[in-house]
């Protein structure tokens, strides 16, 4: 398959060493540790933004349905400066808002772009395989997501956004579109965290050279409570969730870790000064078991 291939990124000099970076597909450099805005909005994202950026985050992820990116546009705009950054040393997370699917996506598209107001967005992401409104059976959800990423397609070649990826595809998913794309996936974004390793998938991202991103790493908090990281927190005198978020970027997948207090943000971007050794981490991914700590299973979206 011919890719079009982009220069990677050199500018992120604030950014975390290189080294704590992942090259995307399409040569650009995305940052292991990102800063995860759902359900922050208004103030309260001005506010977390401003701890992240202090406490070194460099990649924020937003999406459409998340009611959030103008926010996070007026946010960034306004704090780059103060924080004697600018708009290329920060990598831009964006989603297709599932109601978009398919003739409607280039809209969604275009309004993320002027929502967020921060010129080309780094990486832009169909959110979700299903359309909003349809069944999840429908036959119309394949032919939507099809028509949604010759949109991405497009949009990256034009310059509009500097990679594209997807976000809770299956295998079958996940197949489909390597099947049928002209420009490869450079992320897929899924729920990940020791109680669901997403192996096949992963396995998939590996073969097909698509970054396997994770969301929701600590199981939506239920994790934090899990015995055995506890006592794997407490032997490392760390946190649950600086262990939870080093199981994962110690596999180079990167996390996008959320909060609305400073403290536990400056916490959070603590995972590269320590490393759990091969016996934590197989104690950690001896926990597997396929739970799901998000509701929504995209394996009934046909």
């Amino acid at each position: 398959m011919v890719m079009t291939v982009v220069q990677p990124f050199s500018r992120f000099l604030a950014m975390p060493p290189l080294q704590d970076c992942v090259q995307l597909n399409c040569g650009v450099h995305m940052p292991l540790l990102g800063f995860g805005t759902y359900h922050l909005n208004g103030e309260e994202l001005h506010a977390s933004v401003n701890a992240a950026l202090g406490a070194g985050y460099r990649t924020f992820d937003t999406a459409a349905v998340y009611g959030n990116e103008a926010d996070m546009g007026r946010a960034l705009r306004e704090l780059l400066p103060q924080h004697g950054l600018t708009r290329d040393d920060v990598f831009i997370i964006s989603k297709l808002d599932p109601a978009d699917h398919g003739p409607r996506a280039l809209d969604g598209c275009l309004r993320s772009l002027d929502q967020l107001g921060c010129g080309p967005i780094d990486l832009f992401l169909i959110h979700w395989p299903g359309t909003r409104g349809l069944d999840a059976g429908d036959a119309r959800n394949a032919s939507n997501r099809a028509q949604s990423w010759t949109i991405l397609e497009d949009l990256y070649t034009s310059g509009k956004f500097r990679a594209i990826g997807i976000s809770n595809y299956t295998p079958t998913h996940l197949s489909e579109l390597l099947g049928n794309c002209r420009v490869t996936p450079a992320v897929l974004q899924a729920e990940f965290h020791p109680k669901l390793s997403q192996r096949e998938l992963r396995d998939m991202c590996r073969e097909g050279g698509v970054c396997f991103q994770a969301y929701s790493s600590l199981g939506k908090g239920a994790l934090l409570k899990e015995p055995e990281v506890c006592a794997l927190a407490t032997a490392c005198g760390r946190t649950p969730t600086q262990v939870l978020l080093r199981w994962a970027v110690q596999q180079d997948v990167p996390v996008l870790p959320r909060s609305r207090e400073v403290l536990r943000v400056q916490e959070n971007a603590r995972v590269f000064d320590f490393e759990l050794s091969p016996r934590d981490m197989l104690r950690l991914s001896s926990l597997d078991c396929g739970w799901r700590a998000c509701s929504r299973d995209p394996s009934s979206v046909a």
